[in-house]
């Protein structure tokens, strides 16, 4: 088999330090972030300091960095620019993603040396567009989620080689045009525009005739569950009316097509998610491009559906991929985001006699507890004997730890080697490094979640839930 020369890049998001470190172990080729200042991360927690620190981190490992500096702009932020100038020249990002048109001309006339990119939030779905972009010494373009596959094809063939096009592969879709929304600031006094969405697409809402002074003619308004009495209205245009409430994209059974038609740049959308999301979204994507470029003949998307439903989504659609919106993309009866396992924590560090485990949420003596190792797809299941607060290093009686503020247990490693999961210590050390992620089946799973698990996880075939006899046989009775 003949090597490919074009590899397509795996592009995770990351909102704090700890997550930029989790996507790249994880296998993230890299990583775009925020500082507060100027772009849509207005509750980053990112200092300069540790952008700074990332960029280092990445750069030692080979991997790229990209800051996001993409709101509109306000007159009252122009004076900011300067000093994010000086700022954006002294951290050397391997790129700043732009939307604004001001914004990008003040960059390249003051800092001609860095790359500029191109957010979706700019809105490019056609080949005229991205060619203006091109124009100007843009080098990479987010294309918008409204872009078709076949149009993404099509907008790539148009554009010179010099020309990089990235698009949306997996991650929350917005009821508006690529992030383009008044519904927050309408509803909550926070704009999406802003970085501060308050998701009002997932709250819960009535549609309500309201009688015109003509006979027989009706405006259409919503009215939200606490917000009585407080109308607002709804029309729908040729191009339709996404309301409400949007299942999670999901575009990895397409993955085959997407890395076959060379697109450079694959993201992952979730800057507000957590460290768990993060390695766990790029431990399966990574896994599946990799196969794809060791084998794509014999390449399976059903090997690594199971593993996304494993995270907490909204049911999983393919967005505009094939064109058109079906009526199946959205959640019309419940905004619930669930999923089967939950987040246990992260290894904080390596002792002479076993790992400290920063807790994320409770656990219990007799707990089964998968170690997801960034060096092997398989998880490791590992039985905890008893429950060890690393604070004290001193079994607690009750036999449960609630997670709380760096709530940690201690896991010896003798414990793997008794249970005939790993040869010895050195093995443990290994395969655990750092930030390795933890996670644990639900106990209080019931009968009636696993229905709608079943139900709700997709309209297509191949991104359905499997609900395995494992799952079943702890179901809570």
């Amino acid at each position: 088999m003949t090597e490919r020369n074009h590899k397509s890049e795996l592009l995770l998001p990351a909102g704090n330090l700890n997550k930029l470190k989790t996507a790249f172990l994880y296998g993230a080729d890299a990583v775009y972030c925020g500082v507060p200042s100027l772009s849509l991360r207005a509750n980053a927690k990112m200092t300069y300091e540790e952008v700074e620190e990332g960029i280092k981190f990445a750069h030692k490992l080979g991997k790229k960095i990209y800051l996001a500096m993409n709101l509109y702009t306000h007159d009252s932020d122009i004076p900011n620019l300067p000093n994010y100038l000086n700022i954006l020249t002294n951290l050397k990002p391997d790129g700043v993603i732009v939307a604004d048109a001001g914004v990008f001309q003040y960059l390249k006339e003051n800092a001609p040396e860095i790359p500029l990119f191109i957010s979706t939030q700019a809105n490019v779905c056609s080949s005229l567009t991205l060619k203006f972009w091109e124009q100007q010494g843009a080098k990479l373009c987010v294309l918008g989620r409204e872009t078709s596959f076949e149009e993404i094809k099509h907008i790539k063939s148009l554009a010179s080689k010099d020309m990089k096009i990235e698009m949306f592969i997996h991650g929350a879709m917005c009821m508006s045009y690529s992030g383009r929304c008044l519904l927050s600031n309408f509803m909550a006094g926070r704009s999406a525009n802003q970085g501060k969405c308050a998701q009002s697409c997932r709250w819960k809402y009535k549609l309500m005739a309201k009688p015109k002074e003509e006979i027989n003619n009706y405006d259409f308004v919503l009215e939200e569950d606490f917000r009585k009495g407080d109308y607002m209205p709804i029309e729908e245009d040729e191009r339709g009316s996404y309301i409400m409430n949007s299942k999670d994209m999901c575009l990895l059974p397409k993955l085959d097509q997407i890395l076959a038609a060379e697109i450079d740049s694959l993201k992952v959308e979730g800057r507000n998610k957590s460290e768990y999301y993060v390695g766990s979204v790029a431990r399966v994507y990574r896994k599946a491009i990799d196969d794809w470029y060791k084998d794509p003949e014999h390449w399976d998307a059903s090997k690594y559906m199971q593993e996304l439903h494993t995270l907490q989504n909204r049911g999983y659609t393919y967005g505009f991929f094939d064109g058109e919106l079906t009526n199946h993309a959205n959640n019309y009866d419940t905004t619930r985001s669930d999923g089967v396992y939950r987040n246990v924590g992260f290894v904080k560090k390596y002792t002479d006699k076993g790992l400290i485990i920063e807790l994320r949420n409770n656990v219990e003596q007799n707990d089964i507890i998968e170690f997801m190792s960034p060096y092997q797809y398989e998880v490791i299941k590992l039985k905890l004997d008893e429950v060890i607060d690393a604070s004290t290093m001193e079994k607690v009686e009750s036999g449960k730890l609630s997670a709380g503020h760096e709530k940690s247990i201690f896991v010896p490693s003798d414990w793997f080697i008794k249970q005939g999961l790993l040869k010895d210590e050195e093995e443990v050390k290994k395969l655990f490094p750092e930030l390795t992620l933890l996670r644990k089946f639900r106990t209080e799973l019931t009968e009636e979640d696993l229905k709608f698990f079943e139900n709700h996880s997709s309209s297509e075939e191949e991104m359905k839930l499997k609900i395995t006899d494992d799952m079943k046989s702890k179901i809570k009775k």
